[in-house]
């Protein structure tokens, strides 16, 4: 599947916040390596790079496309394409960052061991993930995927609860971490224009269903999705639409 970077940074300023939100627990003052995993076009990547000038930073991701997009940027980092999944590090990394991204792996148990075994003594795994899969926003989308005449092609693409809850986290990396902090928070997105939600779910969780479908399917089972999501997130008003979302947060000291 290829990644649009123009859809995906419709929505820019909400995408960023939680990515603030982590690098502010991350207690480290100064890190010499640091990778971020999945770092698309970039735009966190090199927020870590301002707030580690000193250190040599990483980007990796698997899009060429999003690749693409954060080269057009002039900075002093390592872009590096590579699916997640396959990853394997020679170095171990003073901070592993991931921002938004490994949520689209499976198998967290030994990913999340991996990781950890790839942070250097006294570092830091620092991951946020979605957790908002039981929100009408997802809950719709996978309904619609299996019902016909769509279930045959996408019930093999749905992933629909790829996060696990909090506590299973804890229990991942107690054994290793010399201190932990996870936590959860539901932002109140307050988005603007015609049926923001089905436009933000089509930069991110929709966009592999849709690219799984043939042409004539997929603007049909587009059509359908935003009809049910408009109702589910209907416009205010004041021309705002709330989107309540949920992300998951781990910051642990190894």
């Amino acid at each position: 599947m290829s990644w649009d970077p123009q859809q995906y940074l419709r929505f820019a300023g909400q995408r960023l916040r939680p990515a603030l939100d982590l690098i502010a627990h991350i207690p480290l003052e100064h890190p010499q390596t640091v990778v971020d995993l999945g770092c698309g076009t970039g735009n966190v990547t090199r927020i870590l790079r301002d707030r580690w000038p000193q250190a040599h930073i990483t980007g990796v991701d698997g899009s060429p496309q999003m690749l693409s997009e954060a080269r057009k940027v002039k900075a002093d980092i390592a872009w590096e394409q590579s699916q997640l999944d396959v990853w394997d590090p020679t170095e171990k990394y003073d901070l592993i960052f991931s921002n938004a991204a490994l949520h689209w792996l499976d198998d967290h148990p030994a990913l999340f061991a991996k990781l950890a075994g790839n942070v250097a003594g006294g570092g830091v795994l620092a991951v946020q993930m979605p957790r908002n899969f039981a929100a009408p926003s997802h809950t719709l989308m996978h309904e619609l995927a299996l019902s016909a005449p769509w279930r045959d092609v996408l019930a093999r693409v749905l992933r629909p609860m790829p996060v696990l809850e909090p506590a299973a986290y804890y229990n991942l990396l107690a054994a290793r971490a010399h201190s932990i902090d996870i936590w959860e928070t539901e932002y109140l997105q307050i988005l603007e224009g015609e049926n923001p939600v089905a436009e933000w779910t089509k930069g991110t969780w929709l966009a592999p269903l849709l690219a799984a479908l043939a042409p004539g399917a997929h603007e049909a089972f587009e059509f359908e999705y935003r009809q049910r999501v408009a109702q589910a997130y209907p416009r205010r008003p004041d021309g705002k639409t709330l989107f309540p979302f949920r992300r998951l947060f781990i910051v642990a000291v190894l």
